[in-house]
């Protein structure tokens, strides 16, 4: 290890602090977060975390997108940064940590080498990614997926919520609209630290996760289109009963996923059932189906199945059915270098650890195309996440902290 010394650590008492002060911006309804993206309460974080990086001697950049870039000058003008960081927006009934930890958890990073007045020859970027949820506005990762080339601004900006607002309305609105075109910035390499929102680390008593694939996803937007009609009067023989269809196919869904183990997951997620009334008949639902798989062509087959399915479906039942993708990515192999980095790293730190494959998507899922990526995951409690009963060890926090803190440090350089 270069002259940081195999003992700095990072301030855990401090890490823990800022993530439960955070965490009192857009609480939710029993413990977690509502914090979802391009809100008042994201601006309100924004600009908390802007003041932290400041006063930890970074300069702040933001881009068209929003997403927000600290920067820590290296001692090379020339090197390229090494980027770390993850995304501060929750999911509607979201946890304190998913997300928030990467991004904490990486200023707590700027906050120990500036405490410690250690330099890189790499400048190092914290990041804070917009809409990486995808709860308020689909698909999820979005503006890592404008920076890495998938989508285009204006794709992004016209994406809407439930309530027909735009994102580059709101992003407006909350005035968080940057300068900096999207995807200029260069990267020498980038670390994601994240909680593995799954209870395999926990189960087999490992404190990292050295993550070194990400599972392929589709989002597929179902819309059931049958006839709303009376719950009492209508006869059964002569209902076209949309929710009936959905119902249907959320079983094929299960099915499909269960004949393509391992390591295949479906489920149906966000549902919108109308005229949602006690005694109507539901006369259209829309919902999403989530599939999942490290293996390209198994993913690829659930697409298939799950559209022939739904088709199926609504042609029993005399449904009208269209079928949208509104979000994809293919599996995703980290860098074998950084991978080995991390792995070596929490070994010199005396972790636990093991290889794991991301069950999600995040963002360094699409920076991985455009530069080396790779991520560390702790544990979570009986694998929750997604739900404001979501936790974490202090321990655990600290630990992950660390090997991105020796990580970084490695790949960045330090200067004596």
């Amino acid at each position: 290890m270069p002259a940081a010394g195999e003992n700095l650590r990072i301030n855990s008492a401090r890490l823990w602090d800022s993530l439960m002060e955070l965490a009192r911006i857009g609480p939710g309804v029993a413990g977690g977060n509502n914090r979802q993206t391009l809100t008042d309460a994201d601006a309100d974080a924004r600009a908390l975390f802007q003041g932290w990086c400041q006063a930890a001697g970074c300069t702040m950049g933001v881009d068209t997108m929003g997403s927000m870039f600290a920067t820590r000058p290296g001692t090379d003008a020339d090197a390229l940064p090494v980027y770390i960081g993850s995304h501060l927006d929750t999911q509607p009934t979201g946890g304190k940590y998913d997300g928030v930890l990467g991004v904490l958890g990486g200023l707590e990073v700027m906050r120990t080498l500036q405490d410690m007045n250690i330099r890189t020859r790499h400048p190092i970027v914290l990041t804070n990614w917009t809409n990486e949820e995808g709860a308020r506005f689909a698909p999820a990762m979005l503006a890592s997926g404008v920076f890495a080339g998938v989508h285009t601004q204006d794709y992004a900006y016209g994406r809407t919520d439930l309530d027909g607002k735009s994102f580059g309305e709101e992003l407006k609105r909350i005035g968080w609209v940057g300068s900096e075109p999207v995807g200029a910035r260069k990267m020498h390499a980038m670390f994601e630290l994240h909680i593995e929102q799954g209870p395999i680390l926990e189960a087999e008593g490992k404190t990292i996760g050295v993550v070194t694939h990400g599972q392929g996803l589709w989002w597929l937007e179902i819309t059931l289109t049958g006839k709303a009609a009376h719950t009492g009067s209508t006869p059964m023989a002569m209902r076209v009963n949309a929710g009936l269809g959905m119902a249907r196919i959320t079983e094929r869904v299960h099915q499909i996923a269960m004949s393509h183990q391992p390591g295949a997951v479906g489920a149906i997620g966000q549902v919108n059932v109308f005229p949602n009334s006690r005694n109507v008949i539901p006369g259209r639902v829309v919902f999403t189906v989530d599939i999942r798989s490290p293996e390209q062509g198994k993913l690829d087959a659930m697409r298939a199945e799950v559209e022939r399915a739904a088709m199926a479906v609504a042609a029993e039942l005399g449904l009208g059915c269209l079928i949208e993708p509104v979000g994809h990515f293919d599996p995703v192999t980290f860098d074998p270098g950084l991978v080995a980095t991390v792995r070596r790293t929490a070994e010199r730190l005396g972790h636990s650890h093991m290889d794991i494959v991301s069950g999600a998507g995040h963002d360094a899922c699409w920076i991985n195309r455009v530069a080396p990526t790779t991520m560390i995951m702790c544990p979570c409690v009986d694998g929750l996440s997604h739900n404001e009963a979501e936790e974490i060890t202090p321990d655990w926090a600290t630990a992950g902290t660390d090997v991105l803190l020796h990580a970084v440090l490695e790949v960045a350089e330090v200067v004596d």
